[in-house]
Protein backbone atom coordinates (compact mmCIF):
# COMPACT_ATOMS: atom_id res chain seq x y z
CA UNK A 1 0.00 0.00 0.00
CA UNK A 2 2.68 2.39 1.00
CA UNK A 3 4.64 1.62 -2.67
CA UNK A 4 1.13 2.61 -4.08
CA UNK A 5 0.48 6.14 -2.34
CA UNK A 6 4.03 6.99 -2.88
CA UNK A 7 3.86 6.07 -6.76
CA UNK A 8 0.16 8.28 -6.68
CA UNK A 9 2.32 11.11 -4.96
CA UNK A 10 4.82 10.99 -7.50
CA UNK A 11 2.72 10.62 -10.02
CA UNK A 12 0.19 14.08 -8.66
CA UNK A 13 3.45 15.76 -8.31
CA UNK A 14 4.62 14.90 -11.75
CA UNK A 15 1.50 16.33 -13.05
CA UNK A 16 1.14 19.35 -11.01
CA UNK A 17 4.72 20.38 -11.96
CA UNK A 18 4.12 19.89 -15.71
CA UNK A 19 0.57 22.06 -15.43
CA UNK A 20 2.82 24.71 -13.29
CA UNK A 21 5.07 24.37 -16.57
CA UNK A 22 2.21 25.09 -18.93
CA UNK A 23 1.06 28.18 -17.45
CA UNK A 24 -2.54 26.91 -16.26
CA UNK A 25 -1.72 28.09 -11.97
CA UNK A 26 -0.22 31.59 -13.35
CA UNK A 27 -3.00 34.09 -11.76
CA UNK A 28 -2.28 38.19 -12.18
CA UNK A 29 0.14 39.42 -9.76
CA UNK A 30 0.05 42.71 -7.81
CA UNK A 31 0.62 45.58 -10.47
CA UNK A 32 1.32 43.58 -13.36
CA UNK A 33 -0.27 44.07 -16.75
CA UNK A 34 -4.11 42.30 -17.58
CA UNK A 35 -3.10 39.04 -18.12
CA UNK A 36 -4.87 36.62 -21.41
CA UNK A 37 -3.49 33.08 -21.35
CA UNK A 38 -6.50 31.67 -23.65
CA UNK A 39 -7.84 28.25 -23.89
CA UNK A 40 -5.04 26.33 -24.60
CA UNK A 41 -2.24 25.12 -21.98
CA UNK A 42 1.06 26.39 -23.00
CA UNK A 43 -0.06 27.07 -26.53
CA UNK A 44 -1.80 29.76 -24.85
CA UNK A 45 -2.93 32.12 -28.55
CA UNK A 46 -0.01 31.04 -30.23
CA UNK A 47 -1.97 30.02 -33.42
CA UNK A 48 -3.77 33.64 -33.19
CA UNK A 49 -0.72 35.32 -33.55
CA UNK A 50 0.71 33.08 -36.28
CA UNK A 51 -2.33 33.42 -38.18
CA UNK A 52 -2.44 37.28 -37.94
CA UNK A 53 0.31 39.31 -35.72
CA UNK A 54 -1.45 42.41 -36.42
CA UNK A 55 -5.06 41.73 -35.89
CA UNK A 56 -4.52 39.92 -33.28
CA UNK A 57 -2.99 42.51 -31.20
CA UNK A 58 -5.62 45.23 -31.92
CA UNK A 59 -8.32 42.48 -30.47
CA UNK A 60 -5.96 42.74 -27.79
CA UNK A 61 -5.66 46.18 -27.24
CA UNK A 62 -9.37 46.71 -28.00
CA UNK A 63 -9.89 44.19 -24.98
CA UNK A 64 -6.94 44.88 -22.09
CA UNK A 65 -6.10 47.79 -23.19
CA UNK A 66 -1.97 50.03 -23.83
CA UNK A 67 -0.36 46.81 -22.08
CA UNK A 68 -1.39 43.33 -21.80
CA UNK A 69 0.52 40.01 -21.07
CA UNK A 70 -0.53 36.69 -23.48
CA UNK A 71 0.59 33.35 -23.44
CA UNK A 72 2.03 32.67 -26.59
CA UNK A 73 3.93 28.75 -27.23
CA UNK A 74 4.95 28.33 -23.36
CA UNK A 75 6.47 32.29 -23.00
CA UNK A 76 4.54 35.16 -21.33
CA UNK A 77 4.80 38.14 -23.68
CA UNK A 78 3.98 41.85 -22.16
CA UNK A 79 2.83 43.94 -25.54
CA UNK A 80 3.29 47.75 -25.11
CA UNK A 81 1.43 49.74 -27.21
CA UNK A 82 1.87 53.43 -25.48
CA UNK A 83 4.61 55.07 -27.67
CA UNK A 84 5.54 57.35 -24.47
CA UNK A 85 6.94 54.30 -23.02
CA UNK A 86 9.22 53.01 -25.70
CA UNK A 87 12.11 55.02 -24.45
CA UNK A 88 12.12 53.62 -21.24
CA UNK A 89 11.96 50.12 -22.44
CA UNK A 90 14.94 50.36 -25.33
CA UNK A 91 16.87 52.15 -23.11
CA UNK A 92 16.93 49.99 -20.51
CA UNK A 93 20.03 48.09 -19.43
CA UNK A 94 20.51 44.64 -20.11
CA UNK A 95 20.52 43.53 -16.88
CA UNK A 96 16.84 44.03 -16.80
CA UNK A 97 16.02 43.95 -20.78
CA UNK A 98 17.70 41.79 -22.87
CA UNK A 99 17.11 41.56 -26.61
CA UNK A 100 20.48 39.19 -27.32
CA UNK A 101 19.26 36.22 -25.71
CA UNK A 102 15.87 36.22 -28.07
CA UNK A 103 18.08 36.83 -31.08
CA UNK A 104 20.53 34.45 -29.95
CA UNK A 105 17.35 31.87 -30.51
CA UNK A 106 16.24 33.05 -34.00
CA UNK A 107 19.69 32.99 -35.47
CA UNK A 108 20.54 29.86 -35.08
CA UNK A 109 17.37 28.52 -35.48
CA UNK A 110 17.03 30.26 -39.40
CA UNK A 111 21.08 30.57 -39.94
CA UNK A 112 22.22 27.53 -38.10
CA UNK A 113 24.84 30.47 -36.16
CA UNK A 114 25.48 30.20 -32.91
CA UNK A 115 26.76 33.65 -31.62
CA UNK A 116 29.94 34.65 -29.65
CA UNK A 117 29.44 37.15 -26.73
CA UNK A 118 31.21 39.61 -28.67
CA UNK A 119 29.09 39.52 -31.61
CA UNK A 120 27.29 42.87 -31.01
CA UNK A 121 30.13 44.67 -30.43
CA UNK A 122 31.49 43.41 -34.14
CA UNK A 123 28.78 43.95 -35.38
CA UNK A 124 27.94 47.51 -34.19
CA UNK A 125 32.08 48.73 -34.25
CA UNK A 126 32.13 47.22 -38.36
CA UNK A 127 28.71 48.75 -38.88
CA UNK A 128 29.43 52.66 -37.55
CA UNK A 129 33.02 52.50 -39.83
CA UNK A 130 32.17 51.14 -42.42
CA UNK A 131 27.46 51.87 -42.76
CA UNK A 132 27.72 55.73 -41.72
CA UNK A 133 29.85 58.26 -42.09
CA UNK A 134 33.19 58.32 -44.31
CA UNK A 135 32.74 54.44 -44.62
CA UNK A 136 29.09 54.84 -45.79
CA UNK A 137 30.53 57.31 -49.16
CA UNK A 138 32.51 54.12 -50.27
CA UNK A 139 29.40 52.19 -49.93
CA UNK A 140 27.08 54.29 -52.15
CA UNK A 141 30.06 54.67 -54.49
CA UNK A 142 30.46 50.73 -54.89
CA UNK A 143 26.74 49.94 -55.05
CA UNK A 144 26.18 53.28 -57.49
CA UNK A 145 28.85 50.88 -59.53
CA UNK A 146 26.84 47.54 -59.72
CA UNK A 147 23.82 49.18 -59.70
CA UNK A 148 25.16 50.90 -62.99
CA UNK A 149 26.52 47.42 -63.92
CA UNK A 150 23.15 45.43 -63.78
CA UNK A 151 20.76 48.05 -65.30
CA UNK A 152 22.93 49.58 -67.89
CA UNK A 153 24.94 47.06 -69.50
CA UNK A 154 22.68 46.48 -72.74
CA UNK A 155 21.22 49.80 -72.49
CA UNK A 156 21.06 51.66 -75.78
CA UNK A 157 20.01 55.36 -76.68
CA UNK A 158 17.91 56.72 -79.55
CA UNK A 159 14.10 57.01 -80.54
CA UNK A 160 13.85 53.97 -81.85
CA UNK A 161 15.48 52.03 -78.95
CA UNK A 162 12.78 53.86 -76.59
CA UNK A 163 10.87 50.52 -76.45
CA UNK A 164 8.85 49.44 -73.38
CA UNK A 165 9.59 46.94 -71.52
CA UNK A 166 7.50 44.94 -68.99
CA UNK A 167 8.04 42.95 -66.16
CA UNK A 168 6.76 42.21 -62.64
CA UNK A 169 7.82 45.51 -60.25
CA UNK A 170 7.94 43.00 -56.74
CA UNK A 171 10.66 41.06 -59.10
CA UNK A 172 12.56 43.78 -60.64
CA UNK A 173 13.23 45.62 -57.99
CA UNK A 174 14.08 42.77 -55.39
CA UNK A 175 16.22 41.21 -57.93
CA UNK A 176 18.25 44.40 -58.59
CA UNK A 177 18.46 45.80 -55.35
CA UNK A 178 19.36 42.58 -53.56
CA UNK A 179 22.33 41.86 -56.65
CA UNK A 180 23.67 45.28 -56.37
CA UNK A 181 23.66 45.10 -52.58
CA UNK A 182 25.23 41.78 -52.61
CA UNK A 183 28.18 42.33 -55.12
CA UNK A 184 28.80 45.87 -52.79
CA UNK A 185 29.31 44.29 -49.66
CA UNK A 186 30.80 40.43 -51.17
CA UNK A 187 33.13 41.27 -53.82
CA UNK A 188 33.29 41.09 -57.47
CA UNK A 189 34.84 38.54 -59.79
CA UNK A 190 38.70 39.27 -60.44
CA UNK A 191 40.09 39.80 -63.55
CA UNK A 192 43.07 41.11 -65.01
CA UNK A 193 43.42 43.91 -67.44
CA UNK A 194 40.72 46.16 -69.06
CA UNK A 195 39.85 43.50 -71.42
CA UNK A 196 38.70 41.15 -69.15
CA UNK A 197 36.87 43.28 -67.45
CA UNK A 198 33.83 42.65 -68.99
CA UNK A 199 33.73 38.50 -68.97
CA UNK A 200 34.13 39.15 -64.88
CA UNK A 201 30.63 41.48 -65.25
CA UNK A 202 28.99 39.14 -67.30
CA UNK A 203 29.78 36.32 -63.94
CA UNK A 204 29.18 39.23 -61.89
CA UNK A 205 25.28 39.36 -63.31
CA UNK A 206 25.20 35.68 -63.92
CA UNK A 207 26.34 34.12 -60.58
CA UNK A 208 24.42 36.89 -58.49
CA UNK A 209 21.10 36.14 -60.96
CA UNK A 210 21.61 32.53 -59.76
CA UNK A 211 22.14 33.73 -56.03
CA UNK A 212 19.04 35.65 -55.98
CA UNK A 213 16.90 32.52 -57.34
CA UNK A 214 18.00 30.33 -54.44
CA UNK A 215 17.56 33.56 -52.04
CA UNK A 216 13.72 34.05 -52.73
CA UNK A 217 13.78 30.28 -52.16
CA UNK A 218 14.52 30.59 -48.87
CA UNK A 219 12.63 34.08 -48.20
CA UNK A 220 9.70 32.47 -48.70
CA UNK A 221 10.54 29.83 -46.18
CA UNK A 222 11.76 32.19 -43.77
CA UNK A 223 8.68 33.17 -41.35
CA UNK A 224 7.54 29.42 -40.84
CA UNK A 225 11.28 28.32 -40.01
CA UNK A 226 11.40 31.11 -37.69
CA UNK A 227 8.13 30.21 -35.78
CA UNK A 228 9.37 26.18 -36.48
CA UNK A 229 6.40 25.26 -37.82
CA UNK A 230 8.01 24.35 -41.47
CA UNK A 231 6.35 20.74 -42.82
CA UNK A 232 8.83 18.26 -43.42
CA UNK A 233 9.02 18.84 -47.29
CA UNK A 234 9.98 22.55 -46.67
CA UNK A 235 11.84 21.57 -43.27
CA UNK A 236 14.38 19.48 -46.06
CA UNK A 237 14.50 22.27 -48.37
CA UNK A 238 15.44 24.75 -45.93
CA UNK A 239 18.40 22.77 -44.94
CA UNK A 240 19.24 22.26 -48.38
CA UNK A 241 19.65 26.34 -48.80
CA UNK A 242 21.11 26.95 -45.82
CA UNK A 243 23.91 24.33 -46.81
CA UNK A 244 23.88 25.93 -50.22
CA UNK A 245 24.13 29.08 -48.60
CA UNK A 246 26.70 28.49 -46.35
CA UNK A 247 29.15 27.11 -49.49
CA UNK A 248 28.20 29.95 -51.91
CA UNK A 249 29.72 32.73 -49.26
CA UNK A 250 32.10 31.01 -47.74
CA UNK A 251 34.91 32.67 -46.31
CA UNK A 252 37.17 30.90 -48.48
CA UNK A 253 35.06 31.92 -51.50
CA UNK A 254 34.50 35.29 -50.41
CA UNK A 255 38.22 36.10 -49.55
CA UNK A 256 38.77 35.34 -53.66
CA UNK A 257 36.90 38.15 -54.73
CA UNK A 258 37.87 41.85 -55.65
CA UNK A 259 36.30 44.37 -53.90
CA UNK A 260 35.00 43.18 -50.82
CA UNK A 261 33.85 45.47 -48.36
CA UNK A 262 35.37 46.52 -44.97
CA UNK A 263 32.24 45.69 -43.62
CA UNK A 264 32.20 41.94 -44.32
CA UNK A 265 36.56 42.05 -44.30
CA UNK A 266 36.85 43.23 -41.05
CA UNK A 267 33.44 41.05 -39.47
CA UNK A 268 35.22 37.81 -40.75
CA UNK A 269 38.49 38.87 -39.34
CA UNK A 270 37.65 40.13 -35.81
CA UNK A 271 35.55 36.92 -35.38
CA UNK A 272 38.92 34.77 -36.46
CA UNK A 273 40.67 36.61 -33.50
CA UNK A 274 38.05 35.80 -31.63
CA UNK A 275 38.49 32.21 -31.94
CA UNK A 276 35.23 31.42 -34.32
CA UNK A 277 35.70 28.14 -36.29
CA UNK A 278 35.51 28.92 -39.93
CA UNK A 279 32.49 26.65 -40.42
CA UNK A 280 30.47 29.34 -38.33
CA UNK A 281 32.25 32.07 -39.57
CA UNK A 282 30.65 30.99 -42.84
CA UNK A 283 26.59 31.09 -41.16
CA UNK A 284 27.61 34.47 -40.09
CA UNK A 285 27.85 35.89 -44.06
CA UNK A 286 24.29 33.65 -44.42
CA UNK A 287 23.01 35.55 -41.57
CA UNK A 288 24.60 39.06 -43.06
CA UNK A 289 23.45 38.34 -46.22
CA UNK A 290 19.88 38.34 -45.24
CA UNK A 291 20.06 41.08 -42.57
CA UNK A 292 21.04 43.51 -45.14
CA UNK A 293 19.25 42.65 -47.86
CA UNK A 294 15.99 40.75 -47.28
CA UNK A 295 14.22 44.20 -46.91
CA UNK A 296 15.25 46.80 -49.52
CA UNK A 297 14.32 45.30 -52.44
CA UNK A 298 10.65 44.59 -51.20
CA UNK A 299 11.00 48.51 -49.63
CA UNK A 300 12.31 49.91 -53.23
CA UNK A 301 8.92 47.87 -54.31
CA UNK A 302 6.25 49.64 -52.73
CA UNK A 303 8.37 53.01 -53.23
CA UNK A 304 8.08 52.76 -56.83
CA UNK A 305 4.34 51.33 -56.32
CA UNK A 306 3.29 54.25 -54.60
CA UNK A 307 4.80 56.32 -56.78
CA UNK A 308 3.48 55.43 -59.60
CA UNK A 309 -0.22 55.35 -57.92
CA UNK A 310 0.17 58.99 -56.60
CA UNK A 311 1.20 61.43 -59.85
CA UNK A 312 1.46 64.06 -58.06
CA UNK A 313 4.03 62.36 -55.99
CA UNK A 314 5.76 60.87 -58.71
CA UNK A 315 6.15 64.29 -60.56
CA UNK A 316 7.16 65.72 -57.09
CA UNK A 317 9.70 63.18 -56.27
CA UNK A 318 11.24 63.38 -60.31
CA UNK A 319 11.29 67.13 -60.82
CA UNK A 320 13.48 66.76 -57.19
CA UNK A 321 15.98 64.15 -58.66
CA UNK A 322 16.23 66.07 -61.95
CA UNK A 323 16.95 69.58 -60.14
CA UNK A 324 19.80 67.74 -58.09
CA UNK A 325 21.32 65.96 -61.24
CA UNK A 326 21.22 69.66 -62.81
CA UNK A 327 22.71 70.98 -60.30
CA UNK A 328 25.44 68.23 -60.05
CA UNK A 329 26.50 67.77 -63.45
CA UNK A 330 24.73 64.89 -63.79
CA UNK A 331 21.84 65.67 -65.89
CA UNK A 332 21.03 62.09 -68.02
CA UNK A 333 20.82 63.33 -71.63
CA UNK A 334 21.77 61.86 -75.02
CA UNK A 335 25.04 60.60 -75.46
CA UNK A 336 26.22 61.45 -71.83
CA UNK A 337 28.15 59.64 -69.78
CA UNK A 338 26.49 57.30 -67.06
CA UNK A 339 24.91 58.66 -63.87
CA UNK A 340 26.85 59.14 -60.50
CA UNK A 341 25.19 59.79 -57.56
CA UNK A 342 27.22 60.57 -54.71
CA UNK A 343 26.55 60.50 -51.09
CA UNK A 344 26.06 64.27 -51.31
CA UNK A 345 23.58 64.11 -53.66
CA UNK A 346 21.39 61.69 -51.82
CA UNK A 347 21.26 64.33 -49.05
CA UNK A 348 19.65 66.62 -51.33
CA UNK A 349 16.47 65.05 -51.83
CA UNK A 350 14.25 66.34 -48.72
CA UNK A 351 10.86 64.78 -51.09
CA UNK A 352 12.76 61.34 -51.68
CA UNK A 353 13.52 61.01 -48.02
CA UNK A 354 9.69 61.32 -47.14
CA UNK A 355 8.52 58.84 -49.40
CA UNK A 356 10.48 56.22 -48.45
CA UNK A 357 10.00 57.15 -44.60
CA UNK A 358 6.44 57.36 -45.71
CA UNK A 359 6.43 53.74 -47.21
CA UNK A 360 8.19 52.81 -44.25
CA UNK A 361 5.86 54.20 -42.02
CA UNK A 362 3.18 51.55 -44.03
CA UNK A 363 4.80 48.20 -44.48
CA UNK A 364 7.89 47.82 -41.93
CA UNK A 365 6.01 45.63 -39.54
CA UNK A 366 9.54 44.86 -36.99
CA UNK A 367 8.82 43.22 -33.88
CA UNK A 368 11.11 44.25 -31.16
CA UNK A 369 11.49 41.69 -27.98
CA UNK A 370 13.08 42.09 -24.79
CA UNK A 371 14.12 39.31 -22.27
CA UNK A 372 13.14 40.19 -18.10
CA UNK A 373 15.93 39.51 -16.38
CA UNK A 374 14.62 40.94 -13.60
CA UNK A 375 11.30 42.54 -11.97
CA UNK A 376 10.91 46.11 -13.39
CA UNK A 377 8.75 48.56 -12.94
CA UNK A 378 7.29 50.26 -15.99
CA UNK A 379 5.25 53.45 -15.79
CA UNK A 380 2.23 54.37 -18.61
CA UNK A 381 1.89 58.21 -20.09
CA UNK A 382 -1.43 57.48 -17.71
CA UNK A 383 0.77 57.65 -14.24
CA UNK A 384 0.10 53.76 -13.73
CA UNK A 385 2.58 51.98 -12.98
CA UNK A 386 3.02 47.91 -13.87
CA UNK A 387 5.45 45.19 -12.99
CA UNK A 388 7.29 43.52 -15.77
CA UNK A 389 7.94 40.06 -14.28
CA UNK A 390 10.97 38.21 -14.11
CA UNK A 391 11.02 35.23 -16.76
CA UNK A 392 9.07 36.88 -19.41
CA UNK A 393 9.17 38.61 -22.44
CA UNK A 394 8.00 42.32 -23.41
CA UNK A 395 7.67 43.20 -27.04
CA UNK A 396 6.94 46.58 -29.33
CA UNK A 397 4.80 46.51 -32.26
CA UNK A 398 5.33 50.03 -33.37
CA UNK A 399 3.20 49.66 -36.61
CA UNK A 400 -0.02 49.44 -34.38
CA UNK A 401 0.64 51.26 -31.53
CA UNK A 402 2.45 54.38 -33.31
CA UNK A 403 2.79 53.78 -37.15
CA UNK A 404 -1.17 53.19 -37.79
CA UNK A 405 -2.09 55.48 -35.29
CA UNK A 406 -4.79 58.35 -36.68
CA UNK A 407 -4.10 60.17 -33.62
CA UNK A 408 0.00 60.72 -34.83
CA UNK A 409 -0.16 60.35 -38.71
CA UNK A 410 -4.12 61.45 -39.58
CA UNK A 411 -5.37 59.20 -42.31
CA UNK A 412 -2.99 56.32 -41.37
CA UNK A 413 -4.07 54.04 -44.30
CA UNK A 414 -3.53 56.61 -47.14
CA UNK A 415 0.01 57.18 -48.90
CA UNK A 416 1.34 61.14 -48.26
CA UNK A 417 4.66 61.32 -49.78
CA UNK A 418 5.06 64.70 -47.76
CA UNK A 419 4.08 63.40 -44.38
CA UNK A 420 7.32 63.68 -42.98
CA UNK A 421 8.67 67.13 -44.71
CA UNK A 422 8.21 70.42 -43.85
CA UNK A 423 7.62 73.19 -47.15
CA UNK A 424 11.15 74.37 -46.43
CA UNK A 425 12.61 71.12 -46.09
CA UNK A 426 13.00 70.70 -43.08
CA UNK A 427 11.49 67.15 -41.03
CA UNK A 428 8.13 67.88 -39.56
CA UNK A 429 7.46 67.17 -35.61
CA UNK A 430 4.94 64.38 -34.00
CA UNK A 431 2.69 64.57 -31.40
CA UNK A 432 0.05 62.17 -29.27
CA UNK A 433 -2.23 64.51 -27.07
CA UNK A 434 -0.58 67.43 -27.73
CA UNK A 435 2.47 66.18 -26.63
CA UNK A 436 5.87 65.61 -28.87
CA UNK A 437 6.59 62.04 -29.97
CA UNK A 438 10.26 60.82 -30.31
CA UNK A 439 9.19 57.85 -31.64
CA UNK A 440 6.67 58.49 -34.10
CA UNK A 441 8.04 56.00 -36.96
CA UNK A 442 10.10 52.92 -36.05
CA UNK A 443 11.07 50.64 -39.28
CA UNK A 444 14.17 49.91 -38.20
CA UNK A 445 13.78 49.23 -34.54
CA UNK A 446 15.17 51.38 -31.32
CA UNK A 447 17.55 51.49 -28.82
CA UNK A 448 20.96 49.48 -28.65
CA UNK A 449 18.90 47.13 -31.01
CA UNK A 450 18.21 49.31 -34.03
CA UNK A 451 19.27 48.18 -37.31
CA UNK A 452 23.39 49.56 -37.64
CA UNK A 453 22.71 48.90 -41.49
CA UNK A 454 20.01 51.70 -41.64
CA UNK A 455 21.94 54.19 -43.13
CA UNK A 456 23.58 51.90 -46.09
CA UNK A 457 20.06 50.20 -46.58
CA UNK A 458 17.74 53.45 -47.02
CA UNK A 459 20.97 54.96 -49.22
CA UNK A 460 20.57 51.42 -51.15
CA UNK A 461 17.11 51.78 -51.91
CA UNK A 462 17.09 55.77 -52.56
CA UNK A 463 20.19 54.81 -55.20
CA UNK A 464 17.93 52.80 -57.45
CA UNK A 465 14.97 54.61 -57.19
CA UNK A 466 17.29 57.76 -58.33
CA UNK A 467 18.65 55.83 -61.15
CA UNK A 468 14.98 54.25 -61.76
CA UNK A 469 13.48 58.05 -62.40
CA UNK A 470 16.57 59.25 -63.94
CA UNK A 471 16.76 56.81 -66.65
CA UNK A 472 13.51 55.79 -67.49
CA UNK A 473 9.64 56.54 -67.84
CA UNK A 474 7.58 53.97 -65.42
CA UNK A 475 3.94 53.17 -65.64
CA UNK A 476 1.46 50.52 -64.27
CA UNK A 477 0.59 48.13 -67.12
CA UNK A 478 -2.75 48.31 -65.61
CA UNK A 479 -3.49 51.89 -64.69
CA UNK A 480 -6.42 50.86 -62.70
CA UNK A 481 -4.12 48.23 -60.26
CA UNK A 482 -4.58 47.99 -56.89
CA UNK A 483 -2.37 48.10 -54.21
CA UNK A 484 -2.26 44.44 -53.61
CA UNK A 485 -3.01 43.43 -50.12
CA UNK A 486 0.71 41.88 -47.41
CA UNK A 487 1.38 38.46 -46.71
CA UNK A 488 0.16 38.42 -43.29
CA UNK A 489 2.42 35.76 -42.64
CA UNK A 490 5.45 38.19 -42.33
CA UNK A 491 4.38 39.99 -39.41
CA UNK A 492 6.85 41.00 -37.16
CA UNK A 493 10.28 40.49 -39.59
CA UNK A 494 10.56 43.72 -41.34
CA UNK A 495 9.28 45.01 -44.38
CA UNK A 496 5.99 43.55 -45.36
CA UNK A 497 5.81 41.75 -49.20
CA UNK A 498 2.82 41.67 -51.10
CA UNK A 499 0.34 38.69 -52.11
CA UNK A 500 0.66 39.05 -55.22
CA UNK A 501 3.37 40.95 -58.35
CA UNK A 502 2.62 43.68 -60.05
CA UNK A 503 3.00 44.15 -63.59
CA UNK A 504 4.61 47.33 -65.20
CA UNK A 505 6.47 48.84 -67.99
CA UNK A 506 9.33 50.85 -68.08
CA UNK A 507 11.58 52.50 -71.48
CA UNK A 508 14.58 54.81 -71.60
CA UNK A 509 13.44 58.71 -71.10
CA UNK A 510 16.10 59.55 -73.95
Amino acid sequence: MALWVILLCTLMATLLSGLYLLGVFRRRGPDEPPLDKGTIPWLGYVLDFRKDSSGFLKRMQRKHGDIFTVLIGGYYFTFVMDPFCFGAIVKESRSKLDFRSFASKLVLQVFGYKPMEANHSIIHASSTKHLMGDGLTVMIQATMENFQKLMFFNMSSGEDKRVWQEDGLFHYCYNIVFRAGYLALYGTEPHQGADNKEKANEQDRIHSNQLFHEFRKYDRLFPRLAYAVLPPKDKIEAERLKRLFWSMLSVKKSWQKDNISGWISDQDQLLAENGTPEYMRDRFMFMLLWASQGNTGPTAFWLLLYLMKHPEAMKAVKEEVDKVSRENGQEVKPGSPPMNITRDMLNQTPFLDSALEETLRLVAAPILVRAVLEDTSLKMSSGAEYTLRKGDRVALFPHISVQMNPEIHPDPHEFKYDRFVNPDGTKKDFYKNGKRLKYFNMPWGAGVSICPGRFFAAAEIKLFVFLMLSYYDLELVNKEEEIPVIDISRWGFGTMQPVRDVRFRYRPRF
